[in-house]
């Protein structure tokens, strides 16, 4: 039997949301779907797993022993019952994700925050419609051409939902050539903690894993902790790991500045690798609760109310164990503003912790069109790059394209490249110093110390007479022939 290729389930899960267009908005649809997909995997991967024992073992215990499964299907969320309702199909799916959660501890809060039950958005018929379209697709896994296929299909349906929902795709979805970027320049190794404080839907945690797998290493030793406030997204980002084989990871919900939970005997987890891109200049960020924190992760001072990126990067680096990095999407103006946000770069610098600043082009995000930086963060720099901040240009170097431009994988080895070797570039790339960094008033905005200005391409005259004389012969031969044709229709004499 042919086995079903990554492109057809691609294809087949985009059709889902075809399906519910025009009855409920674009930014929903992947809550809908992927609870759907996530139910149908388990009872694909359940159904096979017990008849495999039935069929060795000619014995039906795997219908109904927990310990044989990863996660067990009890008869309420099975999908042949699913199937065979033709009224109150929302309430029977919401019974069913419930009944899921009771007998299965690790998907608490995962399934039962999807609301299938408003007819309003989700009628009946239209529910047919999509059980009927899952139930077509064998998503056990003896069906699936490639081990990581199913997490592979998340990971293109969250990108094509973020491009769906514009602006609000940027809320849980970071582009995958800026976790790409991020994730080389810090090279996480097995047996690391790794931490995304604002994780969305994972990207950067399962790039972490990708990584260390190009590397030969075994990401099982590699520990992988998030967390995200947005309940929807923390529950994205929960199937996300599962649907990739990473079920030995700790997700916890709750808003990171105000109320951070990846804590261990009353105090903050420290981390070899901590990766984010938080919400660019988040106002009511949590000013109050950072004035009294508890954790002392604003040591360098409080970010300003309406500005809360630098709080992101304080905590960030309070979670750094002695020998930790960290890579941050941070937007320019980190860089350069003053006041409190001033005291809390020259901090930084002056604890030499900024390793590195990397200018992006503009338009990469969802959301914004703004351009945006990555800040390296760095407690334990070799020798060579002590006192040094290395800077690097890198906005010139892009995929243009219509409503978003996009890195290729040149840009990302010439960045990469740079930051390995710490060689000066024109235009391009410098190591400066910090005592010059101190002498601009610890200002990091990368015009200062990169050449940013284009070379103006010089003219050369007597060709740019040559091609307007051309261009001028050009439109008299068009005039001619066009008065030559309003004559003979008798429109000019």
């Amino acid at each position: 039997m042919k086995k079903l290729s990554l492109q057809q389930l691609e294809a087949h899960l985009w059709e889902s949301a075809n399906i519910l267009r025009g009855s409920i908005d674009s930014s929903d649809y992947k809550n809908y779907i992927f609870g759907l997909l996530f139910l149908k995997r388990l009872n694909d991967v359940f159904v096979e797993t017990a008849e495999t024992i039935e069929e060795e073992e000619n014995d039906d215990y795997g219908w109904y022993d927990r310990d044989e499964h990863q996660f067990f299907v009890p008869e309420r969320a099975r999908w042949k019952n699913i199937q065979a309702a033709t009224q109150d199909i929302g309430d029977y799916i919401n019974k069913a994700f419930e009944a899921l959660e009771e007998e299965n501890p690790s998907l608490q809060g995962v399934l039962a925050n999807i609301d299938f039950n408003d007819k309003g958005k989700l009628p009946d018929r239209l529910l047919l419609k999509l059980v009927l379209h899952f139930s077509a697709i064998d998503l056990r896994n003896e069906n699936l051409s490639e081990p990581d296929m199913l997490g592979r299909a998340y990971e293109y349906l969250i990108k094509q939902f973020a491009d769906d929902a514009g602006k609000k795709g940027g809320e849980f979805y970071t582009p995958s050539k800026v976790v790409e970027l991020l994730v080389k320049l810090l090279k996480p190794e097995e047996g690391m903690r790794v931490c995304d404080p604002t994780v969305g839907s994972g990207g950067m945690l399962i790039q972490s894993v990708d990584y260390i797998k190009s590397q030969n290493g075994n990401p099982r030793n590699l520990t992988l902790h998030g967390q995200e406030r947005n309940l929807n997204t923390w529950a994205i980002c929960k199937m996300n790991l599962l649907l990739h084989g990473m079920s030995d990871h700790r997700l916890e919900k709750g808003d990171t500045i105000r109320d951070p939970k990846l804590l261990e005997d009353g105090e903050l987890i420290l981390y070899d690798r901590v990766i984010a891109n938080p919400p660019f200049s988040l106002s009511n960020w949590g000013r109050e609760e950072a004035e009294g924190d508890e954790f002392g992760r604003f040591r360098f001072g409080v970010p300003p109310k309406d500005k809360g990126d630098l709080a992101f990067v304080q905590h960030m680096v309070a979670t750094l164990n002695h020998k930790g990095k960290a890579g941050v999407v941070m937007p320019h103006g980190v860089l350069f503003r003053g006041g409190a946000e001033g005291k809390i770069r020259q901090g930084l610098l002056d604890n030499d912790l900024v390793e590195a600043v990397i200018g992006l082009p503009s338009n990469l995000f969802y959301g914004t069109g703004i351009p945006a930086c990555i800040l390296i963060l760095n407690r334990d720099k070799e020798d060579s790059n002590k006192e040094k901040v290395f800077f690097i240009h890198a906005a010139d170097y892009f995929q243009a394209g219509k409503n978003q431009n996009t890195l290729r994988d040149e840009d990302l080895d010439k960045v990469v490249s740079a930051y390995e070797k710490r060689e000066d570039a024109e235009n391009y790339s410098r190591a400066v110093s910090l005592d010059e960094i101190q002498d601009n008033d610890h200002n990091l905005n990368i015009a200062r110390y990169i050449d940013t200005t284009e070379e103006e391409k010089k003219i050369d005259v007597q060709e740019a007479l040559a091609d307007l004389r051309k261009l001028e012969e050009e439109r008299n031969e068009v005039e001619n022939k066009m008065y030559w044709y309003l004559k003979e229709l008798g429109y000019r004499e």
